[in-house]
């Protein structure tokens, strides 16, 4: 739980009276209007030598047309890095003063600025704060035990708005009500067709729904709906980075690699807006933060074989970077909204030349355009993705004629086989770069049940390592790199929470049916290209060994429905649907 410490300052008027001596003249109304200065100082976040906080300033004297907050540290911290105001220190003495954007603070307005710094001992919430020299006495916050609206009981619910360690926990997800019709329309799909899903934005348009499709609000409403009186968490989406998945035509999207600044105004503001609506105060809700990009940094630019133009593009200009900590911080700024970031999934970032450098750039967006690790409530991991949850037959430390599994030609030195073993190893990984200790891992295992007739129930011929590691997998891919409507996938674990250690949720952030991409060229007002990945004539290209795609032939353009998928992976689902 964040530390915070509120520093009041009650004015009092000093008259003399009759004999001369001076008394305190309290204000008719004892309110808003008798003290001056609030300041709201929260440890966000904090590690073993450094720590994130916030600090909002509230303003109830008169207008203001600049500003500046002072504090002094009993310890040894120090300001490292800070955000919407220029703050500087001098010994422990700390200076925070206004941005040219927020320079005017109203009588009853607030600014909000945060830092990240750096500590050893003991990190002390400051004792007293002054907001351009006037001294501001500190409530030091402490709870009241006969004040039934100050709970002291840790076990107790949190209060609207208050983010818990795991939002899944005790809570219904929401039930998209348009994928939920599309599925119960398909032979069999009752059986599914109250999983709750991910709402997927990914496009300016969507937001406020386009061709007939429900928009943010209408998924919120509904949601609220579906809520009554208990705890519903909803996820979203965000996906609409400029230069969108570089490396994957069918999922590019409509705005173009420098159009940052329309990222920014006409896609991330207007979705923290509606997600800040007070009306929404009460739902958990989760984002999915921009799938498919990050990613691309490390493993699809030049020098490496798998480079392509796009990506070099994307690397070189930095919006894939800015955007996503925009939106971390713009985002994170809504109390009830937990962020997630995509994380790949091992099939792309399981070798030691991905995985840390991945999990640094990560670290890197999500300290970029003001965000903090603070922002960042936990990863996703396999999000559209096949990869099996856990393969049961083989490990990477197996071997057989004296070879390792790592040699076979599935694994290919990969350190990781399944998703479970990359997303606890991951966060490991992350925590160990600044993210906070507590943060959770999602798997989506909405495609990777790989069930049906041709499920191994048992490990391969100890033949030579290839039959082994082939005999014994689920995952019945060409190649771990094949993403676009495979062959022979089911449905997977059915969302859940806190299934394993480190885990938050099984999700299906994916909604099951709808398509990767369109087998063959498209035209489409959505900004969406043709990808030879989703062909499946496709001989294949360096990012998945030169194998074929093992796409589903007959496929839509992405994010719309494809019937013959959705019956593959009922078919195919594991645990079977009955």
């Amino acid at each position: 739980m964040s530390r915070t410490r509120t520093a009041l300052l009650a004015a009092m008027a000093l008259v003399a009276g009759a004999t001369g001596s001076a008394i305190a003249a309290v204000p008719g109304d004892a309110g808003a209007a008798a003290v001056p200065c609030t300041v709201d100082y929260t440890v966000q976040n904090q590690w073993d030598t450094g720590f994130t906080a916030s600090v909002t300033v509230t303003n109830h004297g008169a207008a203001k047309s600049s500003w500046s907050v002072n504090w002094t540290y009993a310890g040894n911290q120090r300001v490292t890095s800070g955000w919407n105001a220029r703050i500087t220190q001098s010994g422990a003495n700390v200076t925070a003063a206004n941005e040219s954007y927020n320079a005017t603070l109203a009588s009853g307005g607030s600014a909000t600025f945060g830092f990240q710094g750096s500590y050893s001992g003991t990190n002390a919430v400051p004792s007293t704060f002054t907001l351009d020299g006037v001294t501001c006495n500190v409530d030091d916050g402490g709870t009241d035990p006969t004040d039934p609206t100050d709970p002291t009981d840790p076990t107790d619910p949190p209060a609207q708005g208050d983010r818990v360690d795991n939002p899944y926990d005790g809570a219904k997800v929401y039930v998209n009500p348009e994928w939920s019709a599309n599925a119960a329309a398909e032979p069999g799909g009752d059986a599914v067709a109250d999983q709750p899903t991910g709402v997927w934005l990914d496009r300016i348009a969507a937001i406020d729904g386009a061709n007939g499709k429900m928009g943010l609000r209408d998924h919120l409403d509904e949601a609220l709906r579906q809520k009554g009186s208990d705890e519903l968490v909803f996820q979203v989406v965000v996906y609409d980075l400029p230069g969108r998945d570089c490396a994957a035509l069918a999922s590019n999207g409509e705005l173009g690699p420098t159009e940052i600044d329309r990222y920014k105004t006409e896609f991330i503001d207007p979705i923290a807006e509606i997600l800040s609506d007070s009306k929404y105060a009460s739902l958990r809700i989760v984002t999915t933060v921009e799938i498919d990009s990050l990613p691309n940094l490390v493993t699809n630019v030049s020098p490496r074989a798998t480079a392509t133009a796009n990506c070099d593009t994307m690397k070189a200009n930095g919006n894939y970077i800015k955007g996503v900590g925009y939106a971390l911080n713009k985002l994170g700024d809504v109390p009830n909204v937990y962020n997630y970031i995509d994380a790949g999934h091992h099939g792309w970032l399981g070798w030691d030349d991905n995985f840390g450098p991945s999990a640094e750039l990560f670290k890197q967006a999500a300290t970029a355009e003001g965000a903090t690790v603070a922002d960042v409530h936990g990863f996703i991991a396999n999000t559209a993705n096949y990869s099996a949850l856990e393969e049961d037959h083989f490990s990477v430390n197996d071997s057989v004629g004296g070879k390792s599994v790592r040699e076979s030609k599935w694994v290919s030195w990969n350190r990781y086989v399944d998703e479970l073993s990359y997303a606890q190893a991951l966060r490991q990984k992350l925590v160990s770069l600044g993210f906070d200790s507590k943060i959770g891992m999602l798997i989506d295992t909405s495609r990777n049940g790989w069930g049906g007739a041709n499920r191994p129930t048992g490990p391969g011929a100890t033949t030579d390592v290839d039959t082994y590691v082939d005999g014994g997998r689920y995952d019945r891919r060409y190649n771990t790199g094949n993403w676009c409507n495979q062959a022979g996938a089911g449905l997977g674990e059915r969302p859940q929470a806190s299934p394993a250690a480190g885990i938050d949720a099984y999700v299906w952030m994916k909604p099951p049916g709808e398509s990767d991409g369109a087998s063959e060229e498209i035209d489409n007002d959505e900004g969406k290209g043709f990808d030879r990945m989703c062909d499946p004539t496709y001989g294949g290209n360096p990012r998945n060994d030169n194998n074929m795609s093992g796409a589903l032939p007959d496929a839509p353009v992405s994010g719309h429905w494809f019937s013959a998928q959705f019956q593959e992976l009922l078919k195919n689902a594991y645990p079977p649907v009955s």
